[in-house]
């Protein structure tokens, strides 16, 4: 009914680039997938959750103090994808990413499907 699989992720030395995708399938993104916020979380090793970044359905970009400047969302919705270019990678950047769709509020679909959707998430290392 609705999947979203993460894609994109390795290992890059400081500085470098890396551009994460978030595809979305199934009859809920299929149907709704341009009215939902996307977001990108990311979890460090013995650290909590946090999120990265998030576009609205006007592609309105909200960002993490940590990486304005560095990181870029955006989505293609014929495509039904978010992405993520991050550059200027930093040690600190190193995580596994997840992209997120919260439609604990959608009132559009049945109330079993109104919850949050994750996706497995991909790992970001840098690192020389």
């Amino acid at each position: 009914q609705a999947q979203l699989v993460e894609s994109g992720g390795g290992l890059v030395q400081p500085g470098g680039s890396l551009r994460l995708s978030c595809a979305a399938s199934g009859i809920i993104f299929s149907s709704f997938f341009n009215s939902f916020t996307l977001y990108w979380y990311r979890q460090a090793p013995g650290k909590q959750r946090e999120l990265v970044a998030a576009i609205n359905s006007a592609a309105s970009p909200n960002y993490a103090d940590s990486v304005k400047g560095r990181f870029t969302i955006s989505r293609d919705n014929a495509k039904r994808t978010a992405s993520l270019q991050m550059n200027s990678l930093k040690p600190e950047d190193t995580a596994v990413y997840y992209c997120n769709v919260d439609a604990t509020q959608f009132e559009y679909i049945g109330s079993p499907l109104r919850k949050n959707y994750w996706g497995q998430g991909t790992q970001v290392t840098v690192s020389s």
